[in-house]
């Protein structure tokens, strides 16, 4: 699902179902990660570990520790970008070379509405009366939820390539019901894709590399 939304130079990997029973395949670097963490905690790591070892593997590169940066955020091999992503019964990974995209930034969330209240701490005036609009005209899609996985998609984008994670009211976001959503962030402008399908939302950004060959998705 998730690589339908991203450019031919990105490698994904997702899995459905149950997560898996936790630390199994973990490298011990990384089951230490998790060690105190509650068992919950410990079979997403573990699931998305998976993920990303098989989206590395699509790009060519051997099995290796993805540890974790002060926020929390997938720290990649020398030259890859990427980016790690759960929710309830799916989890994907997906992954570039710095040369094709300098940025990578993917999320999941279920189709469903987001809780009371949230809507308001996430989104501006403009974004939450778009939404009202557009649950009345294509009621297709929870579009509160769309615009907040768009925003954590950006998110993981923009922290590794400026050491700031933007808060949610600094990201402006605009989806286009035809799958694409239009981002403005510190002043930057970029695009991204999403796809509503099986009860989940899937939202991708990506940005550049230096090899200038991969359009802003």
């Amino acid at each position: 699902m998730i690589a339908d939304i991203l450019p031919a130079a990105a490698a994904a990997a997702e899995s459905l179902g149950p997560d898996p029973e936790p630390d199994p395949g973990l490298f011990p670097a990384e089951a230490a990660l998790v060690r105190t963490a509650d068992p919950r905690r410990r079979a997403e790591f573990t699931a998305g570990r998976a993920c990303a070892r098989s989206a590395l593997a699509r790009l060519g590169l051997p099995a290796t520790p993805v540890l974790a940066g002060r926020a929390g955020e997938p720290r990649w091999p020398a030259g890859v970008t990427g980016s790690i992503t759960h929710c309830a019964g799916y989890r994907a990974c997906a992954v570039a070379r710095t040369t094709d995209l300098a940025g990578l930034g993917i999320d999941a969330e279920p189709d469903a509405g987001l809780p009371a209240g949230l809507i308001e701490s996430v989104a501006g005036h403009a974004e939450q009366a778009w939404v009202v609009r557009q649950a009345a005209a294509a009621p297709a899609v929870c579009w509160d939820r769309l615009l907040f996985s768009a925003k954590e998609a950006v998110g993981k984008l923009w922290y590794p390539l400026t050491g700031r994670w933007p808060g949610p009211r600094q990201v402006t976001v605009f989806p286009d019901p035809a799958g694409t959503f239009d981002v403005q962030v510190a002043g930057s402008r970029l695009t991204g894709r999403w796809l509503a399908r099986d009860g989940l939302i899937v939202t991708a950004v990506t940005c550049p590399g230096a090899a200038g060959s991969a359009q802003r998705e």
